[in-house]
């Protein structure tokens, strides 16, 4: 799973400098153990600790996977279509992977791994230091076990069981089975729970780039919905929705701006604890491109016909554009998409958590538990920005579920994976016992190549063959 180059090179240089990598897979092919007098010496400091947590947010490894994390789920689903012939690509997008796929295996999975051992390193260096201030302390904590929940989000995402590295440790991490999803998820909300107590409402760097408590928060409220703890899941993300520092963007338009009030936790690049971008959002230049040339990645007709006549966010987040004779959805969340040669700035980030979504997830929550007033509103405070009509409040709570979840289609395409997962997790209207919304609408869609099991990407050949403890999911 992970090969031992890792622990040496992350003390050598990720630990000193919090600096990007630039040759990141040579960091997981790591040689004997070593002590741990770097990976010390490195938190001896508030000042070189917090230096060292900012290089998992600025790891090459991670930033190459931001915008795959997008468009490989977005593909699977009925959101995206690519433009660009391309073998890899086109296997997400007809659900015909196959286990030699470099994303799967060389973003997807190794990729998110290794910022997986990046934060077990993180937390094993501030748990042994004795030098650091309680404030600074329990702030780096926190954080890196967000970052770590994080990752481990998407990996059970993607692959369902997976192997779970806990601890520095790259020999023994190098030959661990796939854990249950079950117990990875309650790895994940242990993590989470852990942060809250850490952190405090303050973020501890401007515009909201690093994780403080709320954004802990936020992604626990999305692990309880994913895990089906609908109470959880509605109290947390009213922890959220009431903490009183997040308001709703009035304008669509600004949504995605870094001083949106509506942004929990952005990515952008850090330096110290200050930031600075080169538009940073690499979404923004994948999804557009400059005039007369085609997008590499555009909404579906399915996903743009979908959204309802008089939806800002159809008006505003996607432009119909016809480029030799087709069109193209071309999606424009993001106004900004390559910045001028030269030019130092831009106003936007890579937005990982905004508070619709913790509207939505209450909304949902509350459904599932039979409170359809409540789901409605929720719902309706989304729909009231979009500038459409009230939901009708005789709806049955199935049809408060189904509205909710095109309300996240049209609210959330083309992040994270957030309409890939949402088809995966809910149950199939047709056959709730044992198929899934997937089935219902990627099945009805590829008929010819969906099948059930495709739920789960393939585990990567070449991490199979280099631990032979890690078995294959079904259908590959």
């Amino acid at each position: 799973m992970l090969n031992l180059s890792l622990h040496k090179k992350l003390i050598a240089g990720l630990l000193l400098t919090g600096c990007t990598f630039s040759s990141c897979r040579k960091l997981v092919e790591i040689g004997p153990p070593v002590n741990q007098v770097g990976l010390d010496q490195s938190f001896a400091s508030d000042a070189t600790a917090t230096s060292a947590i900012l290089g998992i947010y600025n790891s090459s490894s991670f930033r190459e996977a931001i915008f795959a994390m997008s468009a490989a789920p977005g593909l699977s689903a009925d959101e995206l279509q690519n433009n660009i012939s391309s073998p890899t690509w086109d296997e997400f997008r007809t659900n015909a992977l196959t286990i030699t796929n470099a994303n799967v295996s060389g973003v997807l999975w190794y990729n998110q791994y290794y910022s997986v051992a990046q934060a077990n390193a993180m937390i094993a260096g501030i748990e042994r230091s004795t030098t650091l201030s309680t404030a600074v302390k329990n702030q780096l904590l926190g954080e890196t076990k967000t970052m770590r929940a994080f990752f481990l989000f998407q990996l059970v995402n993607y692959f369902g069981d997976v192997p779970l590295p806990l601890t520095d440790d790259p020999i023994g991490n190098s030959t661990l089975p796939r854990t249950p999803a079950a117990q990875v998820w309650q790895r994940i909300i242990t993590d989470l729970k852990d942060a809250v107590a850490l952190l405090t409402d303050t973020y501890p760097s401007v515009q909201r780039s690093r994780v403080n408590r709320q954004v802990a928060n936020a992604l626990l409220a999305k692990a309880y919905l994913y895990t089906k703890d609908w109470q959880n899941a509605e109290a947390t993300a009213n922890t959220v929705i009431t903490s009183g520092i997040y308001s709703l963007s009035p304008d669509v338009n600004t949504a995605f701006v870094n001083t949106s009030n509506e942004i929990i936790w952005q990515f952008a690049t850090l330096t110290g604890v200050s930031i600075f971008t080169t538009n940073t959002d690499a979404r923004g230049g994948s999804y557009a491109a400059p005039a007369g040339v085609v997008p590499g990645f555009t909404l579906t007709d399915t996903l743009y016909n979908s959204m309802e006549e008089g939806d800002l966010r159809k008006a505003n987040w996607v432009t119909p554009t016809v480029i030799g004779g087709t069109n193209y959805n071309v999606i424009n969340k993001y106004k900004i998409r390559v910045l001028p040669s030269g030019t130092a700035n831009g106003n936007e980030f890579n937005v990982a958590l905004r508070l619709a979504e913790q509207y939505l997830i209450r909304g949902e929550a509350r459904a599932r538990q039979g409170n359809r007033t409540g789901a409605i509103a929720d719902a309706d405070s989304i729909r009231k920005r979009a500038n459409l009509p009230m939901l009708d409040v005789n709806l049955t709570n199935e049809q408060v579920l189904l509205a909710i979840e095109n309300e996240r289609k049209a609210e959330l395409f083309g992040e994270w994976g957030n309409r890939w997962f949402d088809l995966k997790r809910n149950p199939s209207v047709v056959s709730p016992a044992d198929k899934t919304r997937a089935d219902d609408v990627i099945g009805g869609l590829r008929p010819a190549t969906w099948n059930v099991t495709d739920i789960l990407y393939p585990i990567p050949d070449a991490q199979r063959t280099a631990n032979p403890a890690l078995t294959q999911n079904l259908g590959y």
